[in-house]
């Protein structure tokens, strides 16, 4: 099953509980521990909980673009989405846990008192795609569970719901396909057909494991619990 075939109430308690997850993971960091690096270039734990509140915050935008009518984008652009995300980093370990809680509850809020009639609105992503507003529920979804494993602290993969870990798989492997990358590569998860990331090349490369280890290895998290022919290769790049 994927998130798609998920009722929207449902798919927004899943958001929910990648939220929970993330504050579970954010609680339990001394604020001395936010400026310690993460495993992503270039930033720290701070930068990765402003962006996580800066990200709630955009997602408001394209509600209320729904709500209203009035077009209202994520950002005013991309350099101000990184500014944002910078100066967000230098905030105080104080600031930076309000900055996450209220814009929590801001989109919350959004999404419980939402017409039903809105939700199909058409509203336009950071990358440019126009989609309905309801596709917000797994935007949330897939920022929080994932940037929740990027903290560092104890979150993993195999926490995933198997519908946001086959849902991530799914978008993973179509951009991939989009882009023009992975040829030769063949997915192998436990129990299940494999997947030919394109179809048409001849298979050179075979990636085995578990849902959660390949989405992990797959989303450019680590190589735990897969294996390969030999060494493993870093994946083609997602995003």
């Amino acid at each position: 099953m994927s998130f798609q075939d998920l009722s929207l109430a449902e798919q927004l308690t899943v958001a929910r509980r990648g939220t929970a997850y993330f504050a579970q993971r954010l609680a339990e960091l001394t604020d001395e521990q936010l400026y310690e690096p993460t495993a992503l270039d270039g930033w720290s734990r701070a930068h990765l909980v402003a962006h996580v509140g800066y990200n709630a915050a955009a997602l408001c935008r394209l509600m209320d673009w729904a709500a209203s009518g009035v077009q209202t984008p994520m950002y005013a652009s991309a350099e101000q989405r990184g500014r944002e995300i910078a100066e967000g980093a230098t905030l105080s370990a104080a600031a930076l846990r309000n900055l996450f809680d209220h814009t929590v509850a801001r989109l919350d809020e959004k999404w419980r008192n939402l017409p039903a009639s809105a939700w199909d609105a058409q509203v336009r992503t950071a990358q440019g795609r126009l989609v309905p507003v309801s596709e917000t529920a797994w935007m949330r979804t897939r920022e929080v569970w994932i940037h929740a494993v990027d903290l560092g602290n104890g979150g993993r993969f195999g926490d995933f719901p198997d519908v946001v870990l086959d849902s991530l798989l799914t978008d993973i492997v179509g951009m991939w396909q989009k882009k023009d990358l992975g040829a030769g590569l063949m997915l192998e998860v436990d129990g299940r057909a494999p997947i030919a990331v394109q179809p048409d090349s001849t298979v050179s490369e075979k990636i085995g494991g578990s849902l959660a280890s390949l989405v992990r290895w797959a989303a450019g998290r680590g190589a735990v619990g897969v294996s390969a022919g030999g060494e493993v290769p870093e994946p083609p790049r997602w995003l």
